[in-house]
């Protein structure tokens, strides 16, 4: 016999209490996280729905509304959504099998059970993609605030930063007054001339990173120098290091390649790449160092500074000239961004390749 869809709905409206009491006493335990009140008014809610699909109503606006109000608590409650998930079918196999047992023929009924089945279809649906929505845009907003937080952090540390260096340039002023007094009167020692040098390279420095935390390079004065004189400069200041680690150089610049440019900021880019190698290769058993340059093409120098240290992991290469990366256990992960933005301020490009074998530091620039 086909029942009409308004006496099903009158059989369980009659049974009312018993369905929802059997379906609350078995909702999962994380949805208890949800007041017993709410989870009582939303299984009444639900079950309401069921009733007006029955009578032929349009529910679909009403459906939406319950499911945003479900997805919002159990966000804000933390519950589980599978756990939703199976609590609401529950429902749905309570109310079918109150019916099941009622209705002779369930195959000649079975419109009855599709706007059931279409009910809490609905509800699942729009409730999970709410949820979806809702949980989404809380991400957003979280990643929005720590990024702002970070941001806001680094603010104040660059001010820190440069008030120390502020700080720091004083005393380095007085000492390097008191060298060019002692200069005056000791005219021939050669360490007062290599503290000196040492000094002002380190003040230019200073006045670098003070106009890099204002967003500026400072616009050094072009000079053109040899690349092989630069490098025979560095190699000879660095020689007591180069002998603490007993490390070997090899160096071969063919002809006299001459640059354009910044003298102490290239200087700055070479002792930083060499003194990184010196740290790198102090453990291996022959540590040494390979540097050659050419001008190939015509009017480009290439100059290639590899080492024979630990292979760099290849997850880092992409990302090894960013601020705070390093490999280093004492590392700033600046020195060579630094380099980097110096490099590419003189219209060239730094690069990174390492394999197993050596660690290359390539630099391309346009030559004078």
């Amino acid at each position: 016999m086909v029942l009409l869809k308004e006496t099903v709905a009158e059989f369980l409206l009659q049974h009312k209490s018993t369905i929802l009491t059997e379906w609350t006493d078995r909702i999962l335990a994380s949805d208890r996280n949800i007041s017993q009140d709410n989870i009582t008014q939303h299984v009444e809610a639900l079950f309401g729905l069921v009733i007006q699909g029955l009578m032929d109503s349009s529910i679909d606006e009403s459906i939406r509304s319950l499911s945003q109000i479900v997805a919002a608590e159990i966000l804000n409650s933390n519950a589980d959504i599978a756990d939703f998930l199976v609590n609401t079918s529950l429902g749905r196999t309570v109310i079918n099998g109150q019916l099941t047992e009622w209705i002779d023929n369930v195959f000649e009924n079975y419109k009855v059970f599709q706007s059931i089945n279409d009910c809490f279809d609905k509800f699942i649906y729009h409730t999970v993609s709410h949820h979806s929505e809702l949980k989404s845009r809380m991400a957003e907003d979280q990643y929005s605030f720590l990024n702002q937080t970070h941001k806001d952090r680094l603010t104040l540390l660059g001010r820190m930063t440069s008030s120390f260096v502020h700080e720091f340039r004083n005393p380095l002023t007085s000492i390097m007054g008191f060298i060019q007094l002692l200069q005056a009167e000791h005219q021939g020692l050669k360490y007062l001339q290599i503290i000196s040098r040492e000094l002002e390279q380190l003040n230019d420095r200073i006045t670098q990173f003070l106009h890099l935390s204002k967003k500026e390079w400072t616009d050094s004065e072009a000079d053109i120098f040899s690349l092989k004189d630069l490098v025979n400069e560095v190699i000879e200041f660095l020689y007591p290091s180069i002998l603490e680690v007993n490390a070997s150089i090899s160096c071969n610049i063919i002809g006299d390649i001459l640059i354009r440019g910044s003298k102490e900021e290239f200087r700055q880019v070479l002792l930083n790449i060499i003194l990184n190698a010196l740290d790198v290769i102090s453990d291996v058993g022959y540590p040494s160092i390979y540097i050659c340059a050419s001008e190939k093409p015509t009017g480009y120098m290439t100059l290639n500074i590899a080492n024979n240290g630990p292979k760099i992991p290849e997850e880092i290469i992409p990302n090894i000239f960013d601020p705070f990366i390093t490999t280093k256990k004492s590392g700033t992960g600046l020195g060579l961004f630094v380099c980097k933005e110096i490099i590419e301020k003189h219209h060239g490009t730094l690069s990174c390749s390492s394999s197993d074998a050596l660690t290359t530091f390539s630099i391309f620039a346009p030559c004078s």
